[in-house]
């Protein structure tokens, strides 16, 4: 419920925005202060101002309940406020109490004073949904912090802490506590001051040389981000700071409208979305009990298990680390204080931080040692005989209540499950490698996972600050299933003509930050070789190209081996091209009677994009997928797909399912189409016959 508390500090107003969960500034908070503001300067009492957050958050700006929704413009919208603030007769200072984003910044910037917690967090992110600052941002921000600064933080997105900006005029002061009360000082100097009230607008913007910056910039932001046109424009707008203010005000506004059009920012904001929304699981109520978290262990001790063990420790949660070998716990143990020395040699931590994470960890051959932790997760050999090892070594000594996780990534988690006697303790949470990096966190959810056990990993996920997406039991779940068609229609590239490098090439250049070859490359041929042997005994009928197995079978698996793909220079990770693999795909193409033909880069990209899609057509059919925005998320945080692009079901619906089914028919009609892989999927063809898209799923 938003509201705008009024309050007293002796002779300032202070006025709290209280509109959980991030004080935003949604229609009908915006009328809110503009009555308070309007109450306060009539009272004659009242010296000035202050305007602050409930809580540890001053505002998250926009309120995303809105977005593209028209209260989000209406009056009075954000300009209007600031307006208001600006021109009102006594000062208003922003009292930043915590973190300060977007149209929380703007509106700040348009007070008379500002005055922040040196730990706040102050930015203007909408270059992330594709957008610029809308309410001024980018002409008040270059006259309060200067071009250069202004033009990183805007161009960028990313968060500044309020103590890196103190020589700045931004802020009037920056303290360590009792943040109202300095900005209360702030409006009582600025009060018994003869001149006006200062407004950021009027100040001057200097720089020695803006226009060669400004070019300079230009040059280098369309190099580095030339499919995201919000960079470019936000530098145009921030330019735009050198013209007087009505001016680039109006400017800054007819490049954010052009922008909200845009496919880019649309993409963007399917993104920002997904996120929040996979966060809900439909049968598992908010308010539902979760279990304590205090302790957590960890199985295998390899490069998968050192990395979930410092996610843990980065939250300052204590790991015990099992190993059934002293030489491997040992080397497990030297890889994770390895890590975090490279990272306090480049800044990023300091030496007492390392130390203090590292004391957190207690590495164990016994798994008795396991019994006092709240939740264990073994990140064991991805075979099903040792799994049940190791949960059937679990259920005998972990504690009662304790939750039992997998990391598989494609086996069975009912079947894990069962080897327990408490199969409602059992849950996947599949990390991606590195799993110290990487985002995404697949959360598998049994058919006898309880709902405080998926509640509370869901929890545990914010805590370690990964991308949760729950998914249901199937074989691969939803990221590595899909992933597998998008493999097979590379190879049959291949097969018919493509090279690898051309493969690679065309989806990098699309857009994926990897193209599958170098992507196979990195994480091991061989894995991927020991998935066809299990999944294609089994399923004998599914039609597939060998060829990756002939890769294998030669010992090329890889950057580990210095072969795959390509092959690898000592040290280095370059992907260079390899005779060897040329002559191995001719050899292929001649023993299985195909003529090659050429490719486009635009079919290559159909082919693997649209095999993505049609699979998650049938995760959402099955039910495995809650929604389809919970398949983008799998892709945008977990396997490289253009954020600017939705995802592969977003995508899909940009370019419209009735044409993707169209061309998939077109492909399986070719001479060598899959007629059974490329019929459309029930549900993409249902809704590409009713004009509907994945979104409304």
């Amino acid at each position: 419920m938003s509201s705008v508390i009024a309050s007293r500090f002796e002779d300032v107003a202070v006025l709290t925005l209280d509109n959980p969960p991030v004080n935003g500034f949604g229609r009908q908070q915006r009328r809110l202060l503009v009555e308070a503001i309007d109450a306060a300067a009539a009272d004659p009492t009242v010296l000035g101002i202050v305007v602050t957050g409930a809580g540890a958050i001053f505002s998250g700006g926009a309120d995303i309940r809105e977005f593209g929704k028209p209260e989000a413009m209406a009056s009075p919208h954000l300009l209007d406020v600031i307006a208001v603030a600006e021109a009102c007769a006594k000062p208003v200072v922003a009292a930043i109490n915590g973190t300060c984003m977007g149209g929380g910044l703007e509106f700040a910037l348009g007070c008379h004073g500002r005055v922040a917690l040196e730990s706040a967090l102050v930015a203007l992110p909408e270059v992330k949904l594709g957008l610029l600052p809308g309410a001024g941002g980018t002409q008040r921000l270059p006259r309060a912090v200067g071009l250069e600064t202004a033009m990183n933080m805007i161009v960028s997105g990313e968060p500044v802490p309020a103590r890196m900006l103190t020589k700045t005029a931004l802020f009037d002061a920056v303290v360590e506590q009792d943040v109202v009360a300095a900005a209360a000082d702030v409006a009582r100097k600025l009060a018994a001051s003869p001149q006006s009230t200062p407004k950021v607008r009027d100040d001057a913007l200097d720089h020695a040389d803006a226009e060669a910056f400004i070019q300079f910039t230009r040059t280098m932001v369309q190099a580095q981000f030339p499919r995201e046109p919000a960079r470019l424009q936000c530098v145009e707008a921030v330019a735009g700071a050198l013209k007087p203010f009505d001016e680039g005000l109006l400017l800054e506004r007819g490049l954010f409208a052009m922008l909200m059009a845009t496919p880019e920012s649309q993409a963007l904001r399917h993104a920002f979305f997904a996120e929040r929304a996979a966060s809900k699981i439909p049968d598992v109520p908010a308010d539902t009990p979760t279990r304590a978290v205090a302790k957590v262990g960890v199985i295998g001790a390899g490069t998968m298990g050192g990395g979930i063990c410092m996610n843990f420790l980065n939250a300052g949660i204590p790991v015990t680390l099992l190993e059934t070998a002293q030489e491997t716990l040992d080397r497990g143990v030297t890889t994770i204080r390895r890590n975090y020395d490279n990272s306090a040699r480049k800044g990023k931590l300091k030496p007492e931080q390392v130390d203090k994470r590292m004391a957190l960890l207690r590495p164990t051959l016994d798994f008795a040692q396991l019994a006092d932790c709240d939740l264990v997760i073994e990140a064991v050999f991805e075979t099903m005989e040792v799994k049940r090892e190791v949960f059937q070594h679990l259920d005998a000594v972990a504690k009662s209540g304790a939750i039992l996780a997998s990391n598989t990534s494609t086996l069975d988690l009912d079947a894990i499950a069962g080897f327990t006697k408490r199969p409602q303790d059992v849950v996947g949470l599949h990390f991606f490698s590195p799993a110290n990096v990487m985002k995404l966190l697949e959360v598998v959810r049994g058919k006898a996972t309880s709902k405080d056990v998926l509640a509370t990993v869901m929890k545990v996920a914010k805590t370690i600050r990964k991308t949760a997406v729950v998914s249901g039991v199937c074989d691969g779940f939803i990221g590595n299933r899909m992933i597998e068609h998008y493999g097979r229609m590379a190879n049959f590239l291949v097969e018919e003509g493509a090279s690898p490098q051309q493969v690679d090439r065309a989806l990098e250049a699309w857009g994926m930050a990897m193209g599958p070859y170098r992507m196979a490359d990195l994480a091991g041929n061989d894995i991927g070789w020991a998935i066809r042997k299990r999944r294609y005994v089994e399923k004998p009928t599914v039609r597939y190209s060998a060829l990756a197995d002939r890769l294998c079978e030669r010992g090329r698996f890889g950057q580990k081996t210095g072969a795959g793909w390509y092959r690898y220079e000592p040290g280095k990770r370059d992907a260079l091209s390899d005779p060897e693999v040329d002559a191995l795909i001719l050899d292929y193409r001649k023993e299985i009677g195909v003529a090659p033909r050429p490719f486009s880069d635009a079919e290559i990209v159909e082919r693997c994009i649209y095999a993505l899609v049609n699979e998650g057509a049938r995760l959402l059919s099955e039910g495995i997928a809650q929604r389809a925005s919970d398949i983008d998320l799998v892709y945008l945080a977990g396997y490289g797909f253009p954020a600017w692009r939705g995802g592969p079901m977003g995508y899909a619906d940009s370019v419209g399912l009735a044409m993707v089914a169209r061309r998939m028919r077109q492909f399986a009609a070719q001479p060598r189409g899959d007629a059974e892989f490329w019929q459309p999927a029930p549900l993409l063809a249902e809704l590409a016959a009713q004009g509907k898209t994945f979104s409304g799923t």
